[in-house]
């Protein structure tokens, strides 16, 4: 991004969404710390009640595991650097930061949509080959599958800032409340062609092969639903709702960004506009835990076990 005369002395970033809210910034401030820290103690949570329990090292919970790590990893990439923006009267970030934010977010929803589409993988063995589902879905295959998920991801953005950092640059102001890819390419003197046409092979393996997988998962299943038996229905129901649900969240609040960011939508309301492109990065982080947590019920029962147990040892120590 320094390599060209245009853009050597470019060294800063300027965020142009931040509205004036003035004395308000403290009310924001504390709303958006409170977030980041029920998001932090609840994904923290379940992920110490499934290392903790022998019971939960089963593939789908191990899944979610990564699920949860995911969502603390991409809200630490959000969080923090938002805080300080809401306390800052000047809102401009480094181009070495903003080229790691934009990594940490882009790999986190890279990671979150491979993610669900391997959990997809799972039920579809779970429920429509049971009898095959030990033998398919082993140990060995869980890890490679998350390793695969996350190292696909890194690398893949590693590429993608490698393109995007070789790119001459005549502005320096994106209006976005964080560094946002897309924007930081539109700012570029030069042709992109390279980078758009990496960037469309990527929404293909990040976006419309995972989607096709999940499809075919989840006809599979509710053909199974229809033909069996009404415990085949309730095991299907009881642990493909909270997937369906999250990945339907996660693609409204991609679609939400995606608008925002390459569509003129000056006539939205600011506000507006701020919530649409917070959506997936706020909200998801914060449903997962919750809708799992209370839904699985092995979940539950082992957070409910170990803080009863917690709360009693207490009891009895103090007493």
């Amino acid at each position: 991004m320094m390599l060209n005369s245009t853009s050597s002395t470019l060294s800063y970033f300027i965020l142009g969404t931040y509205l004036h809210i003035g004395n308000l910034r403290y009310l924001y401030f504390m709303v958006t710390a409170l977030l980041y820290i029920f998001i932090v103690i609840l994904n923290s949570s379940l992920i110490a009640v499934i290392c903790m329990n022998r019971s939960l090292h089963e593939p789908m919970y191990l899944f979610l595991c990564s699920l949860f790590v995911n969502e603390l990893y991409g809200s630490t990439g959000l969080f923090p650097f938002l805080l300080l923006q809401i306390l800052s009267d000047i809102h401009t970030v480094s181009v070495p930061f903003c080229l790691l934010q934009i990594f940490c977010l882009y790999t986190y929803g890279s990671v979150e949509f491979l993610n669900l589409a391997v959990m997809s993988y799972d039920r579809y063995l779970a429920i429509c080959c049971p009898l095959q589902y030990n033998t398919r879905m082993t140990s060995n295959k869980v890890a490679v599958l998350i390793v695969v998920v996350w190292l696909y991801s890194f690398v893949k953005f590693l590429v993608t800032l490698s393109l995007n950092i070789r790119l001459p640059l005549c502005g320096n102001i994106i209006n976005s409340l964080y560094c946002h890819n897309y924007l930081v390419v539109k700012l570029a003197c030069s042709d992109t062609k390279v980078n758009n046409i990496y960037g469309l092979f990527g929404v293909v393996l990040n976006i419309v092969v995972p989607l096709l997988s999940i499809l075919f998962s989840y006809t599979t299943i509710l053909k199974v639903c229809f033909s069996g038996s009404k415990q085949t229905r309730r095991k299907a129901v009881s642990t493909c709702t909270p997937h369906l649900v999250s990945l339907l969240n996660f693609s409204f609040g991609c679609c939400f960004e995606i608008l925002q960011s390459r569509f003129d939508m000056t006539g939205v309301p600011s506000v507006l506009r701020i919530i649409l492109s917070l959506y997936f990065l706020i909200i998801q982080p914060l449903l997962n835990p919750i809708m799992y947590g209370m839904q699985m019920s092995k979940i539950h029962q082992t957070f409910k076990h170990l803080f009863c147990y917690k709360v009693l040892t207490g009891h009895r120590d103090t007493v």
